[in-house]
């Protein structure tokens, strides 16, 4: 249902209502005074259209819009959330061979040392539970009647 403006002359208010558009001409109570009120042509309007998936504003000036930025083109590939006129890529320069290979070589370095921690630290599970578990006795035989 749309939303319609009314102007109370007593309180010189303005309120808004949703109603069905057939009762629109009716006069609508002021929630203020309790008067009738006639209908006034708003006082902002705003409309946007959905013109391939994104929402343009109208007029239609032929540019998009992308999270509240005006952009001229639709990416063809780009990340969600990103867009090549509104985001900045990051430039960053090629590594030289060798700060590649100290940076593969620390990584590898890392990841052994990260192996090694995980299994100290299983190990030591793996002793502290064999310290806490109770010598287990064998459960007795059910005996058996004649």
């Amino acid at each position: 249902m749309p939303l319609y403006e009314y102007l109370c002359e007593d309180c010189a208010g303005i309120f808004e209502v949703v109603r069905p558009i057939r009762e629109v001409p009716e006069p609508q109570p002021c929630p203020e005074c309790d008067e009738e009120c006639e209908r006034v042509m708003p006082s902002s309007f705003s409309a946007f259209i959905m013109r391939q998936g994104y929402p343009r504003r109208i007029p239609d000036k032929g540019t998009y819009w992308h999270l509240g930025q005006e952009v001229t083109y639709l990416p063809k590939k780009a990340r969600p959330y990103e867009h090549p006129q509104v985001t900045k890529q990051r430039e960053q320069e090629p590594l030289a061979t060798q700060d590649y290979t100290d940076l593969v070589d620390r990584k590898i370095h890392e990841r052994r040392l990260a192996r090694e921690d995980r299994r100290k630290e299983r190990d030591l599970k793996r002793d502290r539970m064999a310290k806490r578990a109770p010598e287990r006795k064998p459960l007795p035989q059910p005996m058996k009647r004649d």
